[in-house]
């Protein structure tokens, strides 16, 4: 497990898939899951998606709003879906990334 969390943190805007994870840390696609289950607490994918709204957040928080939009980090780190990244980042950050990019 390891491996594979060392290669999200590394890459987390890499489009990384469960094989791909499991290849990094030279299990099954099932282990990799139970073992992300059992350590972490969640899915793999799971995970990814946490370390990149994370990046996400720490980005919005520093930019400079008439430089930089919301659409522009969420690409950045793998968001391709922007009515799931403001969904998923409202629902751990209470906020949009809006509200965010624009707080002072």
């Amino acid at each position: 497990m390891r491996r594979a969390i060392e290669a999200v943190h590394a890459h987390p805007e890499h489009p990384f898939t469960a094989a791909d994870l499991a290849l990094a840390a030279g299990v099954s696609v099932r282990t990799l899951q139970a073992g992300f289950r059992r350590y972490v607490g969640c899915s793999p994918m799971a995970y990814l998606r946490q370390v990149r709204l994370s990046r996400a957040h720490d980005d919005l928080c520093a930019a400079d709003p008439s430089r930089t939009t919301v659409g522009e980090i969420a690409y950045r780190w793998g968001f391709f879906h922007l009515g799931r990244f403001a969904a998923a980042y409202r629902s751990r950050y209470h906020s949009t990334p809006s509200e965010t990019l624009h707080s002072p």
